[in-house]
């Protein structure tokens, strides 16, 4: 459970957004949009290696939007349309240069995708190790 551990290991640190209140300065909001992504990553990919563990394999598992949607069907996360919108900020982060997709990712991540990330984390540890 190699990737699991490291996905852990990614949400401890992105759990430290809490004690960031705005506005940043262009490296801090980069930090934070950092573990976001890295941790967005590490989920995914903690994910597949469940699912693929689990017989899931044979199956599209390539890419993090297929991944989201098989996770769900096996029972692994819940709101597949959490883990959605995270993808979606997930494929903006090139674009946080712009202040107003940084702000809406931190603000995102801080109301919605640390939830989603402590939910897998809970599942996991509960049903699938």
């Amino acid at each position: 459970m190699e990737k699991f551990n490291i996905f852990c290991k990614t949400l401890d640190n992105l759990r430290q957004i809490k004690d960031y209140i705005g506005p940043f300065d262009a490296v801090t909001e980069a930090g934070l949009i950092g573990l976001f992504s890295i941790c967005f990553e590490q989920a995914w990919k903690a994910m597949k290696d469940i699912l693929e563990r689990y017989g899931y394999d044979h199956m599209e598992t390539n890419s993090p939007k297929m991944v989201v949607k098989l996770a769900h069907q096996a029972g692994i996360i819940k709101d597949v349309d959490g883990w959605l919108h995270a993808l979606e900020a997930r494929n903006k982060v090139p674009q946080a240069y712009d202040r107003k997709v940084a702000e809406s990712i931190i603000s995102m991540t801080k109301k919605e995708f640390l939830r989603i990330f402590s939910d897998l984390e809970r599942e996991i540890e509960k049903n699938w190790i």
